[in-house]
């Protein structure tokens, strides 16, 4: 029954959609008619907003970290697993929220904020990947994926085997989530940061 509620608890909290609740209450619009439809912190920016679309990159943090606190805090005796099994929760409720008839975002900023939460190097190497491939690179999309993998890579070499395993199965639905931006990548057709006609 514990395992249950964690999964539950974990997807109601991941499932809210506050890139939608901001922008409509902040009169941007819907989200899911602007841009690429996505409901993440990147197409938040196309309303020109950037304080909604920073609200939301830390809110859609904020879930995945919160899910995997309480976790730790109510269920301390299932350890790591509890954390896991709640982050990851989180992450999917975001992915595929069944407010919005599992439409969601791509899961990158619920996955850093989780990844922080399970121990805080996996997490800072999460972010300095997404951030430097952005930089270096200009490409949103593959900074995400890119940070996504290295969180996997990283819980493994400091010897966190329950969170590698779980994190490898999440930059997997990351991935899967980026697959247009992949073809676009391949393509060579993927908008870099700041271009007019940016998608995510």
């Amino acid at each position: 029954m514990t395992i249950y509620l964690l999964i539950a608890g974990g997807y109601l909290l991941g499932s809210i959609p506050f890139g939608v609740l901001l922008t409509r209450a902040f009169g941007a619009g819907d989200l899911r008619q602007i841009g690429s439809g996505n409901i993440g912190a990147t197409n938040v920016l196309r309303t020109g907003r950037k304080g909604l679309a920073a609200a939301t990159l830390l809110l859609d943090g904020a879930k995945g970290a919160a899910a995997v606190l309480l976790a730790r805090h109510f269920v301390p005796q299932l350890g790591d697993h509890a954390a896991m099994i709640a982050g990851a929760a989180a992450m999917i409720g975001h992915c595929y929220p069944v407010w919005l008839k599992f439409r969601g975002g791509k899961g990158v900023a619920t996955l850093l904020g989780l990844a922080l939460a399970l121990a805080w190097p996996i997490g800072l190497i999460f972010a300095a990947v997404w951030l430097g491939t952005v930089l270096l690179l200009r490409f949103s999309s593959l900074g995400g994926m890119l940070g996504a993998v290295s969180a996997p890579v990283a819980a493994f070499a400091f010897d966190y085997p329950v969170y590698a395993v779980g994190l490898a199965g999440l930059a997997v639905i990351v991935l899967w989530r980026h697959r247009e931006n992949i073809a676009r990548l391949r393509a060579g057709t993927e908008p870099r940061v700041g271009a007019a006609k940016e998608r995510a």
